[in-house]
């Protein structure tokens, strides 16, 4: 029996020694107890702030056992002041036989690396400006079962800077990446304090976009298309460009966050993979393998369980402000992953489309311009972006070929129809008849009808409950404590937050 068990413990180990995982991890200004002049305000050592060896101690202490319990083999680390704060990292974890840092000399804090596969050499690609120090982008090659392959760690300036400044660290990323062969395997990671979606929410904030909302992260780095839509795993096999993948397209909407801003989900920290990952030689990503790690002592109750600093004085407890990414990569072929998808139903478990998809008897219940809602029968409605040649009630079989998360709102970005079959003379059957719980998430692209409200500061009041209301056109906006009849609503989501969308004026009625 013993000899059994060895054989099977062999071949297991065997068959996932060529997987490794990166993982990602600002850790919330870690500094020494080293006085160099550099230090922010708060983590000058043996002051009134309470930054002194016990708090230093504990800080150690509590982000050794997140990279433990991570269990990376390479973990890229922002926020870090020296070697020495790597060294005492190392203490605690003795598995990690490599570390490097790179910062500048008047910068507080810098980038760095722990790893258990070997690092062959670091490069400093300096990106300076007139006014501001802030960190350089960190190249490391490593060197794994034979192969060479490259890690950019990255922090850009935070959101108190433009979006130009972001622009530069892309673009003097870029220009280094396009001296290297196309087929060279390379991750680029770390915090971008840019979204994964910045191009969909930099024009919300106007005091940061001064590039007419031309992004560091989707438009220089190419994480998006020309039409705005994002890059997949099967579109960027064909484009010319350098484009990139960002693994947080791998997760559900609602999953899409390492940091909260305000209470909101957001994704400062990234992990972009070039079509040489996808190539099926050397380095390959394993599908579905991107996550965030978020135990429960890291995260619960909404809550990122940060280091404590209350009025400048730090309370010795707490681990960062970020969670920990992480994704796993071997050096065997890249394999497709398989999707069994034949409703609309099965769609919102999809995040990408590899090879096109097949979705039968699908009915127009919704038609506004280039847009509609379809649906089908017992089962669930879905938003399609661009449907000119959809008709108002017909049924088809469609041909889905890209599928996206708009601020939440799942769509179809592109299909094409494969048959017209009748027009359905009733479709009642087909609008949401539920109006009791119109915020969860299920109800996602439905369409409600005949439902009266009271509209008042952009919410919609009905039976004791509340919803989100938008309308399309401003212009169609009611005054305060006005009652209407929604004749059709659409059920959208925008932000984290379930709305109603109101089309056009025929959607709704002013009751006296």
């Amino acid at each position: 029996m013993k000899k059994y068990l060895f054989l099977f413990t062999f071949l297991l180990s065997f068959c996932f020694a060529n997987e490794f995982k990166v993982a990602s991890y600002n850790v919330q200004n870690l500094f020494d107890l080293k006085y160099d002049k550099t230090e922010y305000k708060q983590y000058i050592p043996n002051t009134k702030s309470n930054w002194n060896k016990n708090t230093y101690n504990t800080k150690i202490k509590n982000l050794a056992k997140v990279l433990k319990d991570l269990d990376a083999n390479i973990i890229a680390l922002q926020e870090i002041e020296s070697i020495q704060v790597l060294k005492d990292l190392k203490k605690q974890l003795p598995r990690y036989k490599y570390t490097s840092l790179f910062k500048y000399k008047n910068g507080a804090v810098g980038l760095g690396f722990l790893s258990d596969i070997k690092i062959l050499h670091n490069k400093e690609i300096s990106v300076k400006f007139n006014n501001k120090i802030f960190r350089p982008i960190m190249e490391t090659t490593f060197y794994y079962e034979n192969i060479k392959f490259k890690i950019f760690n990255n922090h850009w300036p935070s959101k108190k800077a433009q979006e130009s400044y972001r622009i530069k660290y892309a673009y003097t990323l870029l220009n280094r990446i396009k001296e290297l062969p196309k087929d060279y395997d390379y991750i680029i990671l770390g915090d971008f304090n840019s979204n994964y979606d910045e191009k969909q929410t930099l024009y919300l904030n106007k005091n940061l976009d001064d590039s007419l909302n031309i992004t560091g992260i989707n438009d220089i780095l190419n994480t998006i298309n020309e039409d705005n839509t994002f890059i997949n795993k099967t579109s960027i096999k064909t484009e010319e460009k350098r484009a990139h993948y960002n693994l947080w397209l791998e997760l559900a909407y609602q999953e899409r966050f390492s940091y909260k801003y305000r209470g909101r989900n957001t994704t400062p920290d990234n992990m972009l993979l070039p079509y040489s990952l996808f190539d099926g030689k050397n380095i390959s990503y394993i599908n579905g393998s991107f996550k965030v790690f978020k135990p429960n002592y890291l995260y619960k109750n909404n809550k990122i369980n940060n280091w404590e600093v209350k009025r400048g004085v730090h309370q010795n407890k707490g681990y960062s402000d970020h969670l920990p990414i992480i994704a796993s990569f071997n050096v065997n072929a890249y394999e497709n992953e398989a999707q069994n998808v034949t409703s609309i139903k099965d769609l919102y478990k999809v995040n990408n489309i590899n090879k096109p998809l097949i979705i039968k008897d699908a009915v127009v219940i919704y038609k506004n311009d280039k847009s509609a809602i379809i649906k089908q029968k017992n089962n669930r409605a879905i938003f399609v972006y661009n449907a000119k040649n959809l008709k108002e009630f017909y049924k088809y079989d469609l041909k889905i070929f890209s599928i996206e998360s708009f601020h939440g709102l799942k769509e179809i970005k592109s299909l094409a129809i494969i048959n017209e079959k009748n027009k359905l003379d009733n479709i009642d059957e087909y609008y949401l008849n539920n109006t009791e719980d119109l915020n969860n998430i299920k109800f996602q692209n439905e369409i409600i009808k005949e439902l009266k409200v009271t509209y008042k500061k952009r919410y919609a009041y009905f039976n004791k409950n509340k919803i989100s209301i938008y309308f399309k056109d401003k212009e169609l906006i009611p005054k305060d404590n006005t009652k209407l009849l929604l004749k059709k609503a659409h059920i959208g989501y925008f932000r984290q937050k379930p709305q109603l969308v109101i089309y056009k004026k025929s959607d709704f009625e002013i009751l006296n």
